[in-house]
């Protein structure tokens, strides 16, 4: 089975203006999909509107996986996430990501913590903004 992965999904998400926010969405998340970053928790709605706030503010960037793991229905993966705001600034994070995925290979759901690598204090929240 075909599983989807934190690259392209954050890709799709972020770094493919073009993309219809649902259909990326669709692509890498089920229907129940729940999320948890740094302690939050947030269901597909709130993840949705968190990601619709950051496509406001991002102007390009890249994901630099790091180590990947599939087992099963599990995933896991340390990824840099670098973001070019709109304002010119960067904001780079280290994240770490455990998931599981649904039976057709989507995320149904990721607790993730991040670590600040570079910005400013008022980007620390920006793995959860809305």
């Amino acid at each position: 089975m075909n599983h989807t992965h934190a690259r392209a999904a954050l890709t799709d998400l972020l770094l493919t203006p073009g993309l219809d926010l649902d259909e990326a969405a669709d692509r890498h998340f089920a229907p129940d999909y729940r999320q948890r970053t740094d302690g939050e928790w947030a269901d597909r709605t709130e993840f949705l509107a968190h990601i619709a706030h950051l496509r406001t503010v991002v102007a390009g960037g890249s994901v630099d996986v790091h180590e990947e793991l599939t087992t099963g229905n599990l995933y896991a993966d340390r990824h840099t996430m670098t973001v070019n705001k709109t304002d010119g600034s960067t904001v780079r994070m280290e994240v770490y990501l455990f998931a599981e995925f649904a039976a057709d290979g989507r995320f149904r759901r990721i607790e993730e913590t991040t670590l600040m690598l570079e910005g400013a204090d008022t980007d620390r929240n920006l793995g959860s903004a809305r």
